[in-house]
């Protein structure tokens, strides 16, 4: 959580404050964005290793370095003169001046990590390590899209807060569920819809909170049941376009609140 303009809203700038709840020991996968010096040198410092891609402005070249294998070495980076706005100059300070980073290329792909060790960690374990990043973004996408968190409705900080509370608690029990439907039915959680589990939830809503605890313990096992059969990857529907087909009506957009635009077309209406 954190400002919602001015300083303090850069994604740099609101990781930086979820830095303290790594530990050690934590692997974390991350979007080339965060591969800059500042990160890897405090998540080092803390023990925690990092995978993401080379970032995009930053060249690399597979004969100056200390070679491991094929497209596979180890590299310095050194201390960039000017700091990051999300730091102090007293902890830029800090930092060392020299970082030890592990690069290599796979299928055209530069990736970097701090996992520095090539017979513990091959090529294709890192990759592999990288990949399950993606899911991070399906559930940015599950949570925006649906749950309808892609548009918050609330007016006050306060309100929002409590908003998106209540949609990452929904989130987790609705998780909970495919969890433990998954593993009383012997399958994978991640191998479930999510999309399906919220519509059968909701259907069986109105009928379970009506419903005596009797007929609700004899009917949870068949929940569970339902949840787990529908599995992701095996719909029938054909894949869809990324299109929108619904044209957004010529209108422009509100830009101001709307009690003062109306009071604008008021006054507009009585002085014509």
């Amino acid at each position: 959580m954190g400002p919602h303009q001015g300083k303090g809203t850069g994604e740099a700038s609101l990781f930086s404050t979820l830095i303290d709840s790594l530990d050690s020991g934590d692997l974390l996968l991350a979007d080339r964005y965060y591969s800059t010096y500042a990160i890897l040198s405090l998540l080092s410092h803390k023990h925690v290793a990092f995978v993401s891609e080379n970032h995009a402005q930053k060249k690399s070249n597979f004969k100056t370095g200390q070679k491991l294998g094929s497209k596979d070495q180890l590299v310095e980076w050194k201390k960039p003169k000017r700091k990051p706005v999300w730091m102090s100059k007293e902890d830029y300070a800090t930092l060392p001046d020299r970082l030890t980073i592990r690069e290599l290329a796979v299928n055209g792909t530069v990736y970097i990590t701090t996992l520095l060790d090539a017979k513990t960690y091959p090529k294709k374990i890192i990759v592999e390590l990288y990949r399950e990043r993606w899911k991070v973004e399906l559930d940015f996408r599950t949570l925006k899209s649906d749950l309808k968190m892609e548009m918050l409705r609330c007016k006050t900080p306060d309100m929002v807060e409590k908003e998106i509370a209540v949609r990452f608690m929904a989130y987790n029990l609705i998780r909970g569920s495919m969890a433990e439907s998954a593993y009383h039915c012997g399958r994978a959680p991640r191998d479930l819809s999510f999309k399906a589990a919220v519509q059968l939830l909701g259907a069986v809503n109105i009928q379970f909170y009506y419903s005596v605890a009797e007929f609700i313990a004899r009917s949870y096992d068949a929940l569970l049941k339902a949840i787990a059969s529908t599995l992701i990857g095996q719909r029938k529907r054909p894949p869809q376009p990324r299109a929108v087909k619904r044209r957004p009506k010529p209108f422009p957009l509100l830009t101001e609140p709307r009690a003062l635009a109306c009071q604008r077309l008021q006054e507009a209406i009585s002085t014509s």
